[in-house]
């Protein structure tokens, strides 16, 4: 399969599978349910990836990594949102 962008296609899929979930996040607001560890580690994960594409020059390790990230960072920004307003309306 000479030719063929594995890469490209992976870095399609495993951005694309991100996608609803960010969409739900972003239209909802819920994020109760979502593990505030794993989208952390997920959003450092995709920042060195990005990092790592830079250094092989490598576009679509980069693009979808930037994506990913950017839609994690925002889904993170949501939670964190909502964890502070609900510990203050505890207080």
């Amino acid at each position: 399969m000479e030719g063929f962008n594995f890469g490209a296609v992976a870095a399609i899929l495993t951005t694309t599978a991100f996608l609803p979930q960010a969409f739900k996040v972003i239209r909802t607001g819920e994020t109760k349910s979502l593990s505030l560890t794993m989208f952390l580690f997920m959003f450092v994960g995709t920042v060195l990836w990005a990092f790592h594409g830079f250094a092989l020059g490598d576009k679509p390790m980069i693009y979808a990594n930037i994506t990913t990230s950017t839609l994690n960072a925002v889904i993170l920004g949501i939670k964190i949102k909502a964890m502070l307003r609900e510990k203050k309306a505890k207080s």
